[in-house]
């Protein structure tokens, strides 16, 4: 297959369009226009539907919607964006709708900036509206994982019946790479029998609602829900490692940071100090035990992150305080650099010297 030259942001647009998206709505904020305006061009041209909605809020009960008739809709935004959406992702999980949410982080708090950040992974992975409920949480690290993660979450949404998150940042939604896109775009897509297509008299009717006034009936389905989590948990779980077998260092990172990450290690390995690479690739759910296994053999863990230490309370959980965990921050739209951690490595590698 030939490869393309795309924009992170417009990599997402036209891998949800070979997934079977049809149904987009969003509203402008940097930096992820992108997906929008190129959804504006294309989805017209093959039978979809785009609409800029008059803000976010009703973007996404425009995807509560399309998503309860069962078609293949997404919507994309930034982190303040994403925090005007979030009662209604809150509705969208509580009626059990499949969509695809895409979130290509700013710096926060508040409007912030418009530089990349990691800021939300509370907001993506605690989930951001009311009541209990989760969505997957992807976090692709180069734009062909972008596609491939994108035409992922379409089918881990209809499958489980929830919301999906890409959770990308600045970075990779500006940043340009050669990928292959399907050039079998899908047609057919699973069956939907509680979709709300009209009975016409030819089955019973369906509901889709998210209202249960008897608290026995809300915590049945609640618990219903949670079990569905941990089967997603069981079998969905995607994660990296690099040179972590015999890694006395593990780093952990996602998203942009990872890839800065492996330029830190190569150098510190030149060194002599034996650092490994721990990448989640779903944040939610996150794979806790993979990581738990790795603090059987290492020393010392450092979470790499474009925020203040959001992820760091995952690692330390994963890991159950076995090993001490320490946080290497860039936040407020400042990337990392391969030096700034490269220093993280070595001052934790100077805190056992002479004892390895």
């Amino acid at each position: 297959m030939e490869k393309i030259l795309m924009k992170g942001n417009e990599a997402i647009a036209e891998a949800a369009i070979t997934a079977g998206c049809r149904y987009f709505f969003g509203y402008p904020i940097t930096p992820q226009t992108e997906v929008a305006a190129y959804m504006a061009k294309r989805l017209p041209k093959i039978g979809g539907t785009y609409l800029q909605a008059e803000s976010e809020i009703a973007a996404i009960n425009m995807v509560i919607g399309a998503a309860a008739a069962g078609v293949r809709v997404m919507t994309s935004s930034s982190s303040p964006g994403i925090s005007l959406k979030s009662e209604g992702i809150s509705y969208l999980s509580g009626c059990d709708l499949p969509a695809v949410i895409v979130n290509i982080q700013r710096g926060g708090p508040g409007l912030g900036g418009i530089q990349p950040s990691q800021s939300d992974y509370f907001q993506a992975t605690r989930g951001s509206g009311h009541g209990d409920y989760h969505l997957i949480v992807l976090a692709p690290n180069n734009i062909q994982e972008i596609v491939n993660l994108t035409r992922k979450a379409f089918d881990l949404a209809d499958k489980y019946r929830v919301g999906v998150m890409i959770l990308g940042d600045g970075v990779l939604g500006q940043m340009m790479e050669p990928v292959i896109m399907d050039e079998c775009p899908k047609t057919e897509l699973p069956p939907k029998d509680w979709a709300l297509t009209g009975a016409k008299g030819a089955r019973g009717k369906n509901i889709v609602n998210s209202l249960y006034l008897d608290p026995e009936e809300l915590q049945r389905r609640n618990f219903e829900r949670f079990d569905k989590y941990a089967e997603i948990a069981k079998t969905e779980t995607l994660f990296e490692k690099y040179k972590t077998d015999d890694a006395d260092i593990v780093l952990v990172a996602y998203g942009a940071p990872s890839r800065i990450c492996k330029n830190a290690i190569n150098t510190a390995r030149a060194k002599g100090i034996k650092v490994g690479l721990f990448r989640p690739i779903t944040l939610y759910p996150f794979p806790k035990q993979e990581l738990a296994e790795l603090a059987l053999s290492t020393r010392v863990f450092i979470s790499v992150e474009m925020s203040m230490g959001q992820m760091v309370d995952d690692v330390r959980l994963a890991t159950e305080c076995r090993r001490p965990v320490s946080v290497c921050a860039r936040t407020g739209g400042v990337i990392h650099t391969p030096e700034n951690i490269l220093d993280a490595i070595e001052k934790e590698a100077a805190n056992f010297r002479g004892v390895i």
